[in-house]
């Protein structure tokens, strides 16, 4: 060893190791949110996902409103002005799915993961610091978005006398529950950006998963449909947005109980993987 080599080693080992730039979870996570809020993509996506949620709650108020002496009888016996206001997560989840998605798999398209995971040796903090900070921005947007709808969505419909309050019964629960759904729609697109490190993948699994799965069990015998779509993740997840139970599905909060277990076995596999790969 050089007297050079030998003075550097000794320097750095005399440096605290927290001093020498340790790498935490904390500074992992500070990283992903700035990688987080500089892409173009996340501020129009997110965008895009808040004015779904709010234009189209208005207008499914407006014209619910407007058309409602025309509503069939059945339609008015169900009709339900908290979801109506709501309707915008529909659309929504699009959004939120999609950048879900890309937050992972963008990165392998261009080849910063291996920067990331150069960076962090460790891999699995780059997975939860992603997943932290996606969830909070979408929890946080979503649910103030969610709650706008509802308020300008209830004030159409209140001049029709159709309204209802947050004071009312599983009200506030749904208005909060938007948010909670999409927040876990969106981890489960993170999820599966890292398991299947492609976008376009990543974005078919996730839909497939949650549009077609339930358009394709309505094939079924309905004794078969019955007891199997409420275990399906969209009609598990979207039943904490319901003021009212729909026949055959399972509490709101039992629903959003498996939602949520889809969320955590997509991650752990994708923890498993992103262990195994290489970059």
């Amino acid at each position: 060893m050089t007297t050079a080599t030998a003075t550097t080693t000794a320097t750095a080992t005399a440096i605290p190791e927290a001093e020498r730039g340790e790498v935490s979870q904390l500074k992992v996570i500070h990283s992903e949110w700035i990688k987080l809020r500089s892409l173009r993509s996340t501020l129009f996506t997110l965008l895009a996902a808040v004015v779904a949620m709010i234009g189209l709650g208005y207008l499914f108020s407006y014209f619910t409103a407007d058309r409602w002496s025309h509503l069939p009888a059945d339609e008015r016996l169900n009709f339900d002005p908290t979801l109506t206001s709501l309707r915008g997560f529909f659309l929504a989840q699009l959004a939120v799915g999609v950048l879900g998605v890309l937050v992972v798999s963008g990165e392998y398209a261009t080849g910063m993961i291996r920067a990331s995971l150069s960076a962090v040796p460790r891999r699995l903090p780059v997975l939860w610091a992603k997943a932290l900070v996606f969830g909070a921005v979408t929890w946080v947007l979503m649910t103030i978005a969610a709650l706008i709808a509802f308020l300008i969505g209830q004030a159409v419909l209140s001049g029709h006398h159709l309204g209802t309050s947050l004071g009312s019964p599983g009200v506030l629960r749904a208005v909060l529950g938007a948010g909670l759904y999409l927040t876990v729609l969106g981890l489960i697109g993170v999820a599966l950006g890292a398991l299947i490190r492609n976008t376009a993948g990543g974005i078919a699994t996730l839909f497939g998963v949650l549009l077609v799965l339930p358009v394709l069990a309505e094939a079924l015998p309905s004794s078969w449909f019955n007891a199997i779509n409420k275990y399906l993740p969209s009609t598990a997840g979207q039943g904490l947005i319901r003021v009212h139970q729909a026949a055959h599905t399972l509490s709101p909060w039992s629903g959003f109980a498996v939602f949520c277990l889809y969320a955590v076995i997509t991650l752990a596999g994708a923890a498993v993987a992103l262990k195994r790969r290489d970059a």
